[in-house]
C-alpha cells in the first residue's frame, strides 16, 4: 500500500496541517522565506505530524488544538534536517537541491535555528507543562544523537548498542513523542499516551533502520541522493557493522573503510556497496526491521479498535516495506 493511499481518508487535515506548516514560516526577510519556503515544498512524508492527528484521535479531536503540536514537531524535523545536509555537506535532498548547496552553509544554518525558534514559538500556544517537558527533553536527546554521530564516524569499534542508543535519539523518539503528544494533546489517558509513545518509537527504529538499508541498497532515483552518502561522510550504520562481524569480511572492509576515510569521501564506494550488499549485514539487518515493526504493532493492543488504529497499523507496515 502507497502512504498515498493510507493519507487519502483524511486528506483534508493533512492539507490544513499543510497550509499551517506554509504559514508558520512566514517572515518579511526575503531570504529566510524563500530558503524556508524552499525546504518545505521539497515535500517528505510528514509521518510525524500525520502521528499526532493519529495520537489524537484516541482523545478529544480538535484539529485547532492539535496543530500547535504538529505543526512545531514537523518544524523541528524540517530544522534538523538543514543542519544535517550542512554537517553532510549535501548537494541534494529528496531530489532536490539542498538549502545549503542552493544558497550557502551560513544561510542554511540560520534558516534551521529560525525554524527551531518558530517550532517553539508555536507550541507556547498549549499551556500543559507536559506537552513542553516532552518536546524539550527531546531536543536535548536529538542533539546527543547528532554529536554522538560525529564522534562515531568512521569508529569500526562500535557496538549494535551503540548505533540503536543514536538511532533511538536522532530518529525514533521524534516519532514517538508525535504519536503521545497528539493523544495529550487531545486529553487522551496516560496509559494510552504510553502505548501511542512506544509504538511511535518502535516505528521510528525500524524506519531509521530502514533508511540506513536504503543508503546502501537503494538506487538515486528512490532515495532523491546518491546511495552511499552515509559511509563517504564514516557515518558506520548498521548493515555495516553487522559486515564487520565476519571475521572472513572484516579485513577487506577495514582496508575499504580506510581508503574512503583518506579520501575525506571523494572517492567511488561501489566495491564497498557491493561487499555490503552481498552479506548477512542486509539481511540481519532487514530482520531487524521486521522486528520493530512488530513490536510497533502489538503496543497497540487494547487501545479502541478504531480507524486511527488501523491507520497506525498500514503506517508501521509501510515503513517496514518502503523503498523510498
Amino acid at each position: 500500500m502507497r502512504l498515498l493511499d493510507i493519507y487519502a481518508k483524511f486528506q483534508k487535515d493533512i492539507s490544513f496541517i499543510e497550509k499551517e506548516l506554509e504559514r508558520s514560516i512566514d517572515v518579511e526577510h526575503p531570504i529566510l522565506r524563500e530558503a524556508s519556503l524552499h525546504l518545505l515544498k521539497a515535500g517528505g512524508k510528514r509521518i510525524r505530524p500525520v502521528f499526532v492527528l493519529l495520537g489524537a484521535k484516541f482523545g478529544n479531536y480538535d484539529l485547532e488544538r492539535v496543530k500547535h503540536v504538529a505543526v512545531p514537531l514537523e518544524l523541528i524535523h524540517m530544522a534538523s534536517l538543514v543542519h544535517d545536509d550542512v554537517i553532510d555537506d549535501a548537494q541534494t535532498r529528496r531530489g532536490q537541491l539542498t538549502v545549503r548547496s542552493k544558497w550557502d552553509n551560513r544561510i542554511a544554518m540560520y534558516t534551521g535555528d529560525y525554524i527551531f525558534a518558530k517550532a517553539l514559538t508555536i507550541v507556547t500556544r498549549l499551556s500543559e507543562p507536559s506537552i513542553h517537558q516532552i518536546m524539550s527533553k527531546a531536543l536535548v536527546e536529538m542533539s546527543i544523537g547528532e554529536m554522538e554521530q560525529i564522534r562515531m564516524f568512521f569508529h569500526t569499534e562500535q557496538t549494535v548498542r551503540d548505533y540503536l542508543l543514536r538511532i533511538k535519539r536522532k530518529t525514533a523518539l521524534l516519532l514517538a513523542i508525535s504519536c503521545q503528544l497528539g493523544a495529550i494533546a487531545a486529553q487522551a489517558s496516560e496509559k494510552t499516551a504510553k502505548q501511542l509513545f512506544n509504538f511511535g518509537y518502535n516505528v521510528g527504529m525500524a524506519f531509521q533502520v530502514r533508511d540506513d538499508l536504503l543508503d546502501i541498497c537503494g538506487t538515486e532515483k528512490e532515495i532523491g541522493k546518491p546511495p552511499g552518502s552515509d559511509i563517504k561522510q564514516g557515518n558506520i550504520t548498521i548493515p555495516v557493522i553487522f559486515a564487520l562481524q565476519n571475521p572472513a569480511l572484516r579485513p577487506v572492509l577495514l582496508r575499504e573503510l580506510e581508503r574512503i576515510e583518506a579520501s575525506d569521501g571523494q572517492t567511488d564506494v561501489t566495491d564497498f556497496l557491493n561487499m555490503i550488499r552481498a552479506s548477512e549485514g542486509v539481511t540481519r539487518a532487514e530482520a531487524m526491521v521486521s522486528h520493530y515493526i512488530n513490536k510497533a504493532i502489538r503496543s497497540l493492543e487494547g487501545l479502541p479498535d478504531i480507524q486511527a488504529k488501523r491507520d497506525l497499523v498500514n503506517i508501521a507496515h509501510f515503513v517496514g516495506n518502503r523503498s523510498y
